[in-house]
């Protein structure tokens, strides 16, 4: 080996021991979120991943499936191994309660991103998406392009997710003042783009002059989307909720889903690493626990700019 390449073998190591030493030393974060298959829970842990990295922190990366049970493990991983801070996507409102309480407890702070759990006090922080505010976007642009009229069915998120509830609240407080716009059905998908396609197949048998359906998330709206295709309905108009890169092509490309509600998945999971920063080192919260970030409609006029659940200014 040439000296010059010694020199520049010995640089990278030092550079790479270096990198190492700074993350042992700033401690490491744990960050969880529900299944990366689902792009928005993907962006939200590549986006605190990369902050966190940023900042000078080790992570530990993992997905609980929104599975309680697997949830409990992680926040017992991210404990045994002392963290010095939890981001989370939680798998429960009211399941996540009892291991937000015992990190805290082990003197671990926890910062929960797109969904809020059951109690306040516990968490340091609990930063979401204004799903009501939201989805009464995605509801008038809906309105608007049925021309305010004929049957519809709704697509439900998870049962035990507070965001399904409160986007069905938020659609339901526009889309029940049209007088001529009926909803034939509705039903829970549990936010899975498998399960939005067979329900979608059963529903089109029951319904089968429906001109619209809105959907709890994008990943359901692709779902029904696949159904409608399948079955020759490409004039049936969905309008989902996420902002996803799946449906900005949809939309782009003249799909059947017209619309969709952006919610900042990737800023809202950096905004949380930010604020975990700030409180380990300054013994406080940056701000009050709850913070809510507002949606923004996409439709042809802008899904251009839309890329990883971020709209370019």
């Amino acid at each position: 080996m040439t000296r010059p390449l010694i020199k520049l073998t010995l640089l990278a190591s030092m550079f790479a021991f270096s990198a190492t030493a700074l993350a042992a030393e700033q401690g490491l974060l744990a960050i969880i979120t529900p299944s990366h298959d689902n792009p928005f829970f993907k962006a939200e842990a590549e986006g605190a991943s990369a902050k966190a990295k940023e900042l000078g922190y080790a992570t530990l990366v993992a997905s609980h499936d929104d599975d309680v049970n697997k949830q409990n493990q992680l926040i017992e991983t991210a404990i045994a191994r002392k963290a010095k801070a939890i981001i989370l996507d939680n798998a429960g409102a009211d399941a996540t309660v009892g291991p937000v309480q015992k990190a805290k407890d082990a003197g671990i702070p926890t910062f929960l991103i797109d969904r809020e759990i059951n109690k306040t006090g516990i968490a340091v922080a609990q930063i979401v998406s204004n799903n009501y505010q939201g989805a009464q976007l995605g509801a008038e642009k809906f309105a608007k392009l049925l021309g305010g009229k004929g049957e519809y069915v709704e697509l439900l998120g998870k049962e035990s997710d507070t965001n399904a509830g409160v986007r069905s609240q938020g659609y339901h407080d526009v889309l029940d003042d049209y007088t001529d716009l009926k909803m034939v059905a509705q039903q829970s998908a549990n936010w899975s783009q498998t399960e939005a396609f067979s329900r979608m197949e059963t529903l089109l048998q029951k319904h089968p002059n429906i001109v619209g359906v809105i959907s709890g998330n994008d990943t359901m709206a692709l779902g029904a989307e696949a159904a409608l295709k399948a079955a020759g309905k490409t004039s049936v108009i969905v309008v989902g909720f996420d902002g996803s890169d799946y449906t900005r092509d949809s939309i782009l490309n003249k799909g059947n889903i017209k619309a969709t509600v952006l919610q900042p998945g990737w800023d809202q999971a950096q905004m949380a690493v930010t604020q975990a920063d700030y409180y380990l080192k300054n013994g406080k919260a940056q701000k009050q626990e709850k913070q809510l970030m507002d949606c923004v409609l996409i439709d042809d006029s802008n899904a251009a700019k839309l890329k990883n659940f971020n709209l370019a200014k």
